[in-house]
């Protein structure tokens, strides 16, 4: 099964697939090898949903600082597509 990049999920499911790799690692049910690949993806996942949640944070800063008859603009995210 091929997984998509980190930066390819939703912030929904990147959460969850980390949460899975987690608990494998905690539960040591698989090899050294496989741990270190786990471990890999799992800071990859990590930085996938720090992002996510950045731009979140952004977006509510800038809402929070409109007033409350301003027009809605768009959202530029600086992250790549």
């Amino acid at each position: 099964m091929s997984r998509k990049k980190p930066e390819n999920l939703s912030f929904e499911e990147a959460l969850n697939e980390l949460e899975t790799l987690v608990d494998q690692l905690e539960h040591g049910e698989i090899s050294l090898e496989d741990s270190l690949k786990s471990f890999e993806r799992g800071v990859a996942l990590t930085r996938s949903c720090q992002q996510a949640l950045s731009e979140a944070e952004q977006k509510v800063s800038i809402l929070n600082q409109k007033a409350l008859d301003a027009e809605p603009e768009a959202f530029k995210s600086d992250a790549a597509d």
